[in-house]
């Protein structure tokens, strides 16, 4: 999420933004996980299986993740790719902001 969110402030030129977040996470706002040694293997099965919709490690760690917290909406603004990977736990992920 921190490098989507640092490529998407990036692109609107707000440095700021990027900024605030890490501040936000150091005062406890956010909780950041980190990827498991399982994750990493799931995502090297994500980017096999979506190889032609050229999936990226980024959005296959976070659907690795989402999976493994068994979590069921994903906010994100990359709606291309989420609509189509499906993860283990839910036969669709709700996409935020719809």
């Amino acid at each position: 999420m921190l490098v989507e969110f640092d490529h998407f402030a990036s692109r609107q030129r707000d440095r700021r933004a990027v900024d605030v977040l890490l501040g936000d996470i150091d005062r406890g706002a956010y909780e950041v996980e980190d990827l498991l040694a399982s994750d990493y293997r799931r995502v090297r099965e994500l980017l096999t299986t979506y190889a032609d919709l050229r999936v990226g490690f980024v959005d296959a760690a976070v659907l690795a993740i989402t999976e493994r917290l068994r979590e069921t909406k994903l906010a994100t603004l990359d709606h291309r790719h989420f609509s189509v990977m499906r993860p283990r736990h839910v036969d669709a992920l709700e996409l935020l902001p719809a």
